[in-house]
């Protein structure tokens, strides 16, 4: 015995095993520096994570902060045995967030709680965090394991996520410009992303369905469909950001269309949108009929296919989507357009055909 685990003996005997949360941590080590980006001025392990942003050409540089968790996806993790994905959730609901105001990802940091350590299974969630950094051009520059006994139960975790990203000032994006005529860009979503998961295992259990039976109106297994992970926007949204003015960002999530479109709407301004000018994946087909619910309130709670909402002038519109359409890491689809809002009218009119 190590003279480290001869000193922590007592806390080992009450639950938490330091010399596994070490040996973790230098397990991790090569996959988090595969994430490291330039900016990036410190190793893991210390107290703080270090990192020195490239101002050059910025005017004013301005930082944007968010942060957000995975929700009770997770147990669609612990149910299926996958815990490679949800690290990637837990990074694309925090970097699409921050991506709404324009922001590059910087760095990320994650919260990794359990009561007892299962070094394998917290290595396929770091993974999966890594992944979603790399995908967004993030470093994962720190985090916090905590092994919590009697706090949870035996063979779950809890995640939360943090993000900060940069935008120049004058570059931000706020909406405020908005104004009736302007086009509605919809982004794919992957599915259901990180949202609404109480009532689809709700309805899961009442279907009956197995974790191996083929999704309805699909070729994949239950598992694969439900697992999928959200969707990051971040590099074709910056990307097109270099090319054409984007007036507003929608990151649909908690909520769905009703809640999310109008957090950047100037108050004079409303969203119509055109409700069948996407396709719509089986997922929402089957959780529609599976859960007898409307069109309006699959529009209220969850994405419906749509995971991401830009909005840009007309003479715009054309251009983004082309763009767009030429990359193989997104699709776009023209979803609608702004109006202006009749008194005491909702701010989100989704017009049925």
């Amino acid at each position: 015995m190590s003279d480290s685990a001869k000193r922590s003996k007592a806390y080992t005997a009450a639950g938490v095993d330091i010399e596994a949360g070490n040996q973790f941590v230098s397990r991790i080590k090569d996959m988090v520096k595969s994430t490291f980006t330039p900016g990036v001025a410190t190793d893991i392990g210390g107290f703080g994570g270090l990192f020195k942003p490239d101002v050059a050409g910025m005017e004013a540089p301005m930082l944007v902060a968010g942060a957000d968790g995975v929700g009770t996806k997770l147990k669609l993790a612990f149910m299926f045995d996958r815990h490679d994905t949800v690290g990637i959730d837990l990074v694309a609901m925090s970097v699409n967030d921050v991506l709404v105001q324009g922001a590059a990802p910087l760095f990320f940091l994650d919260y990794f709680a359990t009561g007892k350590l299962e070094s394998g299974v917290a290595e396929q969630v770091v993974s999966g965090v890594c992944e979603g950094c790399r995908q967004s051009d993030c470093a994962l520059l720190g985090g916090e394991t905590a092994e919590m006994p009697g706090f949870y139960p035996d063979g779950e975790y809890d995640l939360s996520g943090f993000a900060v990203g940069m935008v120049d000032s004058p570059k931000l994006v706020s909406g405020k410009d908005v104004s009736p005529g302007d086009v509605l860009i919809g982004l794919a979503s992957t599915g259901a992303h990180s949202n609404g998961w109480s009532l689809i295992r709700k309805i899961l259990t009442q279907s009956g369905l197995k974790n191996d039976d083929i999704f309805p109106g699909t070729d994949a297994t239950v598992a694969d469909v439900l697992i999928e992970p959200t969707k990051i926007y971040v590099k074709p949204v910056l990307e097109l950001m270099k090319t054409l003015p984007i007036k507003g960002m929608v990151h649909v999530t908690g909520g769905g269309f009703y809640d999310n479109v109008p957090r950047i709407l100037p108050e004079d301004t409303a969203a119509s949108v055109e409700f069948g000018s996407w396709p719509m994946l089986p997922i929402f087909d089957w959780l529609k009929n599976e859960g007898d619910l409307s069109w309006p309130e699959m529009l209220q709670i969850f994405n419906c296919g749509i995971g991401y909402i830009l909005i840009c002038d007309c003479d715009s519109a054309e251009s983004a989507l082309e763009i767009l359409d030429a990359r193989d890491d997104v699709d776009a689809y023209r979803i609608g357009e702004i109006v202006k809002r009749e008194p005491a009218a909702e701010q989100v009119e989704i017009v049925f055909p």
